[in-house]
């Protein structure tokens, strides 16, 4: 238990959700042929969806429905799912790893990074406000969010669009808020223990998360993230630029930065071949591709993914959708997150297709929590999906991370 106030810990935004990316069609005891609709219930970031692109077959296609808890989450997982659509004409594998993971993961990012974040912003918004019907993009779709919603979406990408103020400029600097704002967190969190936090983070890395299977986890790394917020460093840059996608109005020889590079490319690979382009590798020092001026990319330029849709769902919908006729039993796989768990209810059966998967997300990585609350979330949760219609899948080796739900037996 933290010694200052519990919710403190994960926070009131969803920036990242609690457990290491899955193929969801991978999980229970049938793998779709055909295309399968996936519906994520606050997830807090495209993980899931890059990893169950990668998992598909060929012959497979993908629909995957998003609901979200804030549009700044929205936003965020647009603009990363954008940086994963840019074709390699334009930016190399290894260079767009690097600013995948630096928007992920760090509280503030390089000045070229920067730059890439606000022609992605910029593409966005435009995408948002000029798309009524019809898509622009298929894994950026917005179209069903409310007209309110995608107005506050715009506002966002403008937000992050704004440029600094120039050296020559009249105007002050801009200030450089996240240092403030990170310790700040970090003071709420902690409460009384702020005086030897980096030994409450010795402690949370080595008798936490390392008890729980995270050996891989580097204390230098690991420190650095809690007490900056910097979880990826990878070249000998500046990072002192505040992530705008990250600002809301509320010892091992192969380290956890290395495994995270190759994860993201290994995806970023599978996401050229589903779009049928050679997966060429290009090493740290070879410049992107020149075929493509990347500051000349835009909605239309990126990749298209053969079988492939992303469309986001306003932020109120999950209780609205077994209205509709047209989500009736039509969902093969239902995913929520730790903090949306307790939004499922009976209303389930009616938007689950035969057979269907429930995958929920357990409190295994909230580390405020003591074994004894941890056990009792995940026998809530088995609660909640009987109520909703569903019983444990037991033909597979459940782990501690999520729990795989099928729809009970008739």
């Amino acid at each position: 238990m933290s010694a200052g106030r519990e919710s403190e810990g994960p926070g009131s935004v969803s920036w990242w959700g609690f457990s290491p990316a899955r193929d969801l069609l991978s999980l229970g005891p049938v793998r779709y042929e055909g295309e399968a609709n996936v519906l994520l219930i606050g997830s807090g970031d495209p993980r899931h969806i890059l990893k169950t692109i990668a998992g598909l077959q060929d012959t497979q296609s993908l629909h995957v429905w998003v609901i979200e808890t804030s549009m700044e989450v929205v936003a965020r997982q647009l603009l990363l799912l954008y940086l994963a659509l840019i074709p390699q004409e334009s930016m190399g594998i290894n260079e767009k790893t690097e600013v995948f993971l630096e928007v992920f993961g760090n509280s503030e990012i390089r000045s070229q990074t920067e730059e890439t974040v606000r022609r992605a912003a910029s593409q966005l918004s435009s995408s948002v406000t000029e798309t009524l019907e019809a898509a622009s993009h298929a894994c950026l779709n917005t179209t069903l969010l409310k007209f309110k919603e995608r107005d506050e979406l715009a506002t966002i990408f403008k937000l992050w669009i704004q440029p600094r103020p120039s050296s020559s400029s009249s105007e002050p600097p801009a200030p450089i808020l996240m240092p403030k704002v990170w310790d700040y967190r970090v003071r709420q969190h902690l409460g009384t223990r702020y005086d030897s936090k980096k030994a409450c983070f010795d402690w949370d890395l080595t008798m936490k998360l390392h008890q729980k299977g995270c050996g891989v986890i580097n204390k230098q790394q690991y420190a650095r993230w809690r007490e900056q917020g910097l979880a990826f460093e990878m070249r000998e840059g500046v990072y002192q630029i505040a992530n705008p996608s990250l600002l809301s109005s509320r010892v091992f020889s192969r380290t956890a930065q290395d495994i995270s590079i190759a994860n993201v490319q290994g995806l970023f690979q599978c996401l050229s071949s589903r779009r049928g382009c050679p997966t060429t590798s290009q090493s740290d020092s070879e410049a992107p591709s020149t075929q493509i001026d990347q500051k000349s990319v835009t909605i239309n330029d990126l990749m298209r993914l053969n079988g492939i849709s992303v469309t986001f769902l306003p932020l109120d919908s999950l209780h609205k959708l077994p209205e509709k006729q047209k989500y009736s039993h039509y969902f093969n796989t239902i995913y929520a997150s730790v903090s949306c768990a307790h939004q499922l209810g009976p209303m389930m059966r009616q938007i689950a297709a035969p057979d269907a998967v429930l995958v929920v997300e357990l409190a295994k990585y909230i580390l405020d929590l003591s074994k004894e609350q941890e056990g009792g979330f995940a026998k809530k949760v088995a609660s909640i999906a009987l109520e909703a219609g569903f019983e444990p899948w037991r033909e597979g080796n459940s782990d501690d991370v999520h729990c795989v739900f099928t729809q009970q037996k008739k």
